[in-house]
């Protein structure tokens, strides 16, 4: 029996996780401090680096039309409906609380006013 290439195979293994364990120590972890400012500064091995960002400005979105307006003089606003006000339509689900797939004006009067 040949006793040496399951011994290489240990041996190579372990020197691997032996030189990877060492390389993670040695890498010293970023340090990180944020202020109110929106900037935040890391100490990175190649410097310093600062990071400045803010949170995107909030969508708006267009008044809400009528019931119906949307309904087209039906008793339920149609997934196929909704598409025309493309916040319902994203929203379809939430606002038919029935799940029958039609928003009634009651259901519709209820989702607009969430919005708000």
């Amino acid at each position: 029996m040949n006793f040496r290439t399951p011994l290489y195979g240990c041996l190579l293994a372990g020197g691997l996780l032996f030189a990877g364990a060492s390389l993670a120590q040695d890498t010293p972890a970023p340090a990180a401090s944020a202020t109110a400012t929106d900037t935040a500064t890391f100490n990175t091995p190649q410097g310093q680096v600062v990071v400045k960002s803010a949170p995107a400005p909030a969508p708006t979105i267009a008044p809400a039309p009528s019931f119906q307006q949307l309904a087209a003089g039906g008793k339920g606003i149609t997934e196929e409906q909704a598409s025309a006000y493309p916040p319902l339509a994203n929203d379809f689900l939430n606002a038919d609380s029935n799940k029958n797939g039609k928003v009634s004006e009651a259901e519709y009067a209820r989702w607009v006013k969430q919005l708000h």
